[in-house]
């Protein structure tokens, strides 16, 4: 209930008090014969009226809130036969039955709460007149007028605070439609540096190396130049899909299970050390950027343990687990210590596990590295699963 709709319901509650209180009032302050019952009466009507609010099923049933209304009238029309100053009661009872009734039952309420008010006062007076008639009609009437137009203002403030959500929506979305437009023009923009600079300097050594291979004589070093070259390629499709803004090349046509499999056997056949792949757990699809991520992790992961652990095994296991997907990389290489790592640097790189650590946090997940001088290296990435499994 809003402030305004509990001050009204208050003042509902403290009329009719009042009313009954009056009546019970004026009966004995008049010396009325009945006295006795009346003020029984109002006080019974009051203890029907108050325990209403306070039982449940009659604010949460329309039946039930019929039934108390009912108990409530008969009360009433008990006091209106006793005294004729229980017709104002009447009033304040118009109220509740439009609030509480459906629109149809409501005003036929009124009506033969109206027509009762009318009837009791014309047989305490002991003759029908115009003016006995003309309050119950007249408060009926304002009680009708008042309730339906609250009712109607009520149903326009709905509609427009149903349109002001709308306009809220619209503002949202108009908002990550210009976000998702900034985006689109800033990967534009960096396909085009990458185009230009990373794609054609790898297309340009490709190139190179194609020329250099033919020209040795040596076929030791042609084989390590062709993988040089093939490398390369590789690089240079990356590149150029990454500018196509598609999936990476080693996910193309296979699973990401397969994926991390073929690149354990390129590492092994390019480096001298032997990596080796495991699945634990029932595979299962997952979204492209999850995919994508562990990919780029294990890349650089296997990149990190080529160039500095002098490892000569490393094992790469993909998990499935019940509340996430984990990919650990353990090697037996020489360790290091991971609270002493420099910052990374322009020049020299060392942009490794962070890059790591920020694509694992970018999905919810989370990046560790235990490691230690003569202990090898064990890197695990974990990441929840999605809110819909794809």
């Amino acid at each position: 209930m809003t402030p305004t709709s509990r001050v009204l319901t208050w003042c509902l509650h403290l009329l009719l008090v009042a009313l009954l209180g009056l009546a019970a009032v004026r009966a004995v302050a008049g010396g009325q014969p009945r006295a006795g019952a009346v003020v029984a009466v109002a006080a019974a009507c009051a203890v029907v009226y108050a325990a209403g609010p306070l039982l449940p099923h009659v604010r949460a049933s329309r039946r039930a809130a019929a039934g108390w209304l009912g108990v409530v009238g008969a009360a009433w029309l008990a006091l209106v036969v006793l005294t004729a100053d229980g017709v104002w009661v009447a009033f304040p009872l118009y109220f509740l039955q439009l609030h509480l009734l459906s629109r149809r039952a409501g005003l036929l309420a009124v009506l033969a709460t109206a027509l009762a008010a009318i009837t009791a006062f014309a047989a305490h007076q002991g003759a029908f007149t115009p003016a006995a008639a003309i309050g119950p009609a007249l408060g009926a009437a304002v009680a009708v007028a008042v309730v339906w137009g609250y009712q109607a203002l009520y149903r326009e403030s709905e509609r427009r605070r149903h349109l002001i959500e709308e306009l809220t929506a619209a503002r949202a979305d108009l908002a990550e439609a210009q976000h998702t437009a900034g985006v689109l023009a800033e990967r534009e923009r960096l396909a085009h540096e990458i185009h230009d600079t990373l794609a054609q300097g790898l297309s340009s050594i490709q190139l190179l190396l194609r020329a250099a291979g033919r020209s040795l004589p040596d076929g030791n070093a042609a084989r390590y130049v062709e993988q040089a070259r093939q490398a390369a390629a590789d690089n240079l499709a990356e590149a150029r899909r990454f500018v196509a803004a598609l999936t990476p090349p080693s996910l193309d046509g296979t699973t990401l299970a397969g994926a991390l499999e073929h690149l354990c056997a390129t590492t092994s056949t390019r480096h001298r050390i032997t990596a080796r792949f495991h699945v634990a757990g029932d595979p299962a699809p997952l979204p492209t950027a999850h995919e994508v991520a562990l990919l780029r992790i294990a890349q650089a992961a296997l990149a990190n343990t080529v160039r500095h652990a002098g490892a000569t095994t490393a094992d790469l296991t993909l998990s499935y687990r019940d509340d996430e997907i984990t990919l650990e990389l353990v090697d037996d290489g020489a360790g290091f210590d991971p609270a002493g790592l420099a910052a990374p640097d322009p020049g020299e790189g060392g942009f490794g596990l962070a890059a790591m650590r920020a694509r694992a946090r970018a999905l919810g997940g989370g990046f560790t590295v235990e490691s230690a001088p003569g202990r090898g290296t064990a890197l695990a990435v974990r990441l929840p699963w999605p809110e819909v499994r794809s």
